[in-house]
């Protein structure tokens, strides 16, 4: 091999983690090779129900993304791979695979499923988790991508019957496993985690008691495409369960097993498992759910938890589990358990057990084979600061194998890692990809409206309340429908060819899909329909789940009639929609980062390593942001002023990025790949700047406590202000009371800051490490020390640190009486009043935003939450986009989070980025507003109205009239709904379109 570099990756794993990360690199213009063991990609999520704390159905968001890796013509799938040598160095890997034969030829199998239906064996269906039954050719589940059958050929019989019936003649009895060497630049590894064998934990009575179930069998039990469709059962008779029980931390936080880690997501997975229970149990379901800490310490997740109590009444015990016994008779569950310090028994129709995460099977010999390095518990071995890096240069990790975490993380760091990837190979950008290329547009002007209704099932999320073939044959009798048909999941990758091939068979020329929100699913679909030679806005969408099924779900004869009002509202405005073009417009190949803390220099690095200029705005005199006031880590030994330096050169000598201190960013405006900003600088005139994305990175602060006596007296100090004491070797104190959740997990601010138990344990350490002899209590709520924080929180424990839990109902009281610092707190265990005369008292106090977000997002146009943190697009999949293209945010303007987590969040933004600035050109909306010069008469409402600057005055014959810049146009109809000689419309919502749907709306009621 020479040493030239491969414009190439290999992501190794097909989870959302993986997927993420291809679908980035190939938008940034390099060749990506998905690389899974499984025989379709997807991972876990695809074995999910719902998603917390939105409760999206996640096959639902989970599709696009599927069938976009799919149809990407720079990402090539290889499933049933894996990976059996290495050789080369960081830009240029020579990888050998080994591919397990599928006994189906790939090219040939066209994913009919008339073989699966015609199979005469039944094996156990490991994708629904041994709870149902497939054949012994199969797919793992509907919507899966690539969407090739495969042959089991340990359960298979060689009856020859799927031969026999096969037209494409795809099977292959005697196919062999084939050896594959590729060459890349750079290695992912994202192949995510294996639920714990709860097997293990025979206290539970899994495997022997038929009610007892793992936390992924009740999500397929939960799913739509499950065994029982969605409707909760008992496994052991199938009836309906009216009171189950879930136990946490099976697998976790667990020393006897030597899994001593928390698996980070469980809580809040078993949260939403009694929720969605509760959801789809028609008749009353008790849900009881059994723990040590609560650990929602995610954004929005402690107000998912307090809805979890208040509005859907799931009951919360504190206590972990000593076993569980069966009634032989009834299959009913008896839970033994300690409260108060009480011994009790409690009866349950089943019980769910959270187990936790572990690495992959056979993840060592990958690790050996790839020179990587794993931690104690078999996780890859990662740094605080460089949280993608493994310890071979030139191969990445991202997602569940570098730590247990939830989807949103797992995204981000997807992310990041891309960036990661890209950085080793940068100059060999766009050398191995190649364009899509779509079928010239048919000419539809001269032909009457030819519409197609696809109205999808989505398992039982629509196909359970609305009566869906009711609806397919109304559309059938609606004018210039000539076609339509009901889908089980319109948005798999299947459907997507059969609406290819219906519009070609029946010449559709308008296509119309009755399923979920377009907010996700709206520029799936539209693809499908270019793809099929259509100009894509003679596509239609109408929402019968949110409109019809979420809300009527205890009305299915009214949602079935709202959901045929709305397809004969959507069928009136696709007879009347026209072609549109896109706009095609100049990237500025420049990028902005707002902040110069660790995640804004971060951000700004990576984009400049992809070769573009980038210009860093920071409001203080210097760098570092929140950095500068850490001295030590919690379970690393690296020196943060020392990296802090190290960052802080790194970014002023590149000579790719231009810092301004001191300044700030005063005026944006523009649109993506072409913003203009002006920049404020002391004693300078302003500058104003081209660009073609934002980064927000603009950080956090620490609440200033009002509560508990703080700023009364030099004895009682924040975390921060306590480490900056020890740093300084000035802190002595012989008892040391340190309370936690202070400002935050109350009215005013609902959400966990997060940092904060981490701050404590790591500030306990270090006092017990000073002085061994130091009484140190923590009084706390949850202690959430999440992931391998909770070797720390042990050890703190063993060190001496006392840690005593508290209530909302009484929380400590702290007086001063004659100089001396007292602190009451109730006790649990002993259950009494306990005082204590404190040296120190130390506030954990909370991370608050920032309150430049305000300025900044009006100046932006994006969102804040309740909280005043900035709001992404998406909660699980878009962790760093804004719902404005070409915006992204990063750090603790996202939400408090710790180091290693905002360098994530910083890569990930920068790779978000990337996918922009790494074109020449972008495709524009084509739907903008539209001026008709004869109508209009000049008044300006519509300039003086415009959110986006996107209306001008110009004269033209002597007269003035309105134009519209349409790439800054949002398309948001605020000039056409004001414009009083109605002179401006809009494409795609014209006055015709629009009240022929109201019309349509309306026509039922007035009959």
């Amino acid at each position: 091999m020479g040493n030239e570099k491969i414009g190439a990756v290999m992501v190794v794993g097909g989870g959302v983690a993986g997927i993420q990360a291809s679908l980035d690199l190939a938008d940034s213009g390099f060749k990506v090779y998905l690389v899974d063991q499984g025989s379709s990609i997807g991972g876990v999520m695809a074995q999910l129900d719902k998603t917390f704390p939105t409760n999206d159905c996640s096959m639902c968001i989970l599709s696009p993304k599927l069938v976009a890796t799919g149809r990407h013509p720079n990402i090539t799938i290889l499933t049933n791979a894996e990976i059996t040598g290495l050789n080369g160095k960081a830009g240029n890997f020579e990888v050998k695979l080994r591919r397990r034969s599928r006994y189906v030829i790939e090219e040939r199998c066209n994913g009919c499923g008339i073989c699966a239906q015609k199979c005469p064996i039944e094996v156990v269906d490991s994708f629904n988790e041994g709870l149902g039954q497939r054949g012994a050719i199969y797919v793992d589940y509907p919507q899966a991508v690539p969407l090739k059958y495969v042959i089991d050929r340990e359960k298979c019989i060689g009856c020859g019957t799927c031969d026999e019936i096969c037209k494409a003649r795809a099977i292959q009895y005697d196919q062999k496993d084939s050896e594959v060497k590729l060459r890349v630049g750079s290695i992912i590894l994202a192949p995510g985690f294996e639920p714990f064998d709860a097997r293990l934990k025979s206290e539970y009575g899994y495997g022997r008691y038929p009610n007892v179930v793992t936390s992924i069998e009740f999500e397929r039990i939960l799913s739509a495409s499950g065994p029982y469709g969605g409707v909760v059962l008992r496994p052991s008779d199938g009836e309906i369960p009216k009171k189950i029980a879930f136990i946490q931390c099976v697998g976790s936080r667990d020393l006897q097993l030597g899994n001593n880690y928390c698996s980070a997501a469980c809580c809040m997975y078993g949260i939403k498992e009694a929720v969605i229970a509760k959801e789809h149990t028609p008749s009353k379901l008790d849900a009881k759910i059994f723990f040590m800490d609560m650990r929602s310490y995610g954004k929005e997740f402690d107000a998912y938890y307090e809805r979890a109590q208040g509005e859907w009444g799931i009951q919360f015990v504190r206590s972990r589990v000593a076993g569980v016994t069966e009634d032989p008779k009834t299959n009913n569950l008896f839970v033994h358990y300690v409260e108060d310090e009480n011994p009790k028994t409690e009866e349950f129709d089943m019980v769910i057990l959270s187990t936790g995460m572990q690495p992959p099977k056979n993840i060592e010999k990958l690790a050996e084979n790839l020179g990587v390095k794993l931690n104690k518990y078999k996780f890859c071995e990662t740094e605080t600061f460089s949280p993608m890096e493994t310890s071979k240069s030139g191969i990445f990790v991202c997602g569940a194998f570098s730590a247990p975490k939830d989807i949103p993380e797992s995204v981000a760091q997807a992310s990041g890692a891309a960036v990661k990837a890209m950085s080793v190979i940068a100059t060999e950008r766009g050398t191995q990809v190649t364009a899509k290329e779509y079928p010239l547009q048919r000419d539809v002007s001269q032909e009457e409206p030819r519409i197609g209704v696809f109205v999808c099932h989505c398992g039982i999320n629509i196909g359970g309340v609305v009566d869906v073939p009711e609806v397919v044959e109304y559309a059938r009798t609606l004018p210039n429908v000539v076609y339509a048909e009901a889908n089980v999941y319109t948005c798999s990758q299947d459907t997507q060819k059969l609406i290819r091939e219906k519009i070609v068979q029946n010449k559709l020329n308008r296509v119309i899909v009755a399923s979920c929100t377009p907010r996700t699913h709206e520029p799936l679909f539209k693809e499908t329909v270019q793809e099929a030679g259509l100009n894509p806005y003679l596509f239609e969408m109408t929402n019968i789940r949110d409109q019809c099924s979420w809300v009527h779900m205890h009305e299915p004869t009214e949602a079935t009639e709202k959901a045929k009002d709305l397809v004969r509202s959507i069928v009136a405005k696709a007879k009347l929609l026209k072609p549109l073009q896109k706009p095609l417009i100049n990237v500025t190949q420049v990028g902005l980062v707002i902040g110069g803390g660790v995640s804004g220099m971060t951000a700004a690095l990576e984009l400049a390593k992809q070769g573009f200029e980038v210009h860093l705005v920071e409001k203080e005199k210097q760098l570092g942001g929140h950095l500068g006031s850490i001295h030590y880590l919690l379970g690393d030994s690296a020196d943060p002023k020392e990296k802090l330096d190290a960052l802080i050169k790194a970014v002023k000598e590149n000579d790719k990025i231009h810092v301004y201190t001191g300044a700030e960013v005063v005026d944006i405006y523009g649109f993506v790949g072409n913003f203009k900003s002006k920049i404020k600088q002391p004693k300078r005139k302003l500058m104003e700047i081209e660009h073609g994305v934002v980064i927000v990175a603009t950080g956090a602060v620490e609440y200033r406590p009002t509560e508990y006596l703080y700023g009364s007296d030099s004895r009682i100090m924040t975390q921060h202000e306590l480490e900056e004491k020890l740093a300084k070797g000035e802190f002595k104190a012989k008892s040391v009371v340190m309370i936690q959740c202070v400002g935050a997990r109350n009215e005013e601010r609902p959400n966990c800051a997060r940092i904060c138990c981490g701050q404590a344990i790591k500030n306990a350490l270090k006092i017990k490490e000073t002085n061994p002899e130091t009484e140190v209590y923590v009084l706390y709520k949850d202690m959430r020390a999440y992931g391998f924080k909770e070797d720390y929180y042990r050890e703190a424990a063993t060190k001496g640190v006392l840690f005593i839990n508290y209530g909302d109902e009484r929380k400590p009281q702290v007086a001063m009486e004659d100089g001396r610092l007292r602190v009451t707190f109730w006790e649990p265990v002993i259950k009494e009043e306990v005082e204590i005369e404190s040296d120190a008292l130390v506030l954990s106090a909370a991370t608050i935003p920032n309150p430049d977000n305000k300025r900044v997002a009006e100046m932006l146009k994006v969102p804040l939450t309740k909280d005043g943190f900035f709001l992404e697009a998406h909660m699980k999949l878009r962790p760093v986009d804004f719902a404005t293209e070409g915006v992204f945010l990063c750090g603790m303007a996202h939400s408090p989070k710790y180091i290693e987590e905002s360098i994530a969040q910083a890569c990930a933004a920068a790779a978000r980025a990337t996918t922009i600035l790494s074109r020449k050109t972008l495709e524009m909306e084509g739907i903008v507003a539209n001026v008709n010069e004869d109508l209009c008469s000049g008044c300006r409402v519509c300039e003086y109205l415009c959110p986006y600057s996107a209306v001008e005055m110009k004269d033209k014959d002597g007269k003035t009239i309105a134009h519209v810049l349409e790439a800054l146009c949002k398309g948001c109809g605020a000039c056409g709904t004001a414009c009083p000689t109605k002179a401006i419309t809009m494409g795609h919502f014209t006055t015709e379109e629009i009240l022929a749907q109201i019309e349509a709306a309306l026509c039922e009621a007035r009959e």
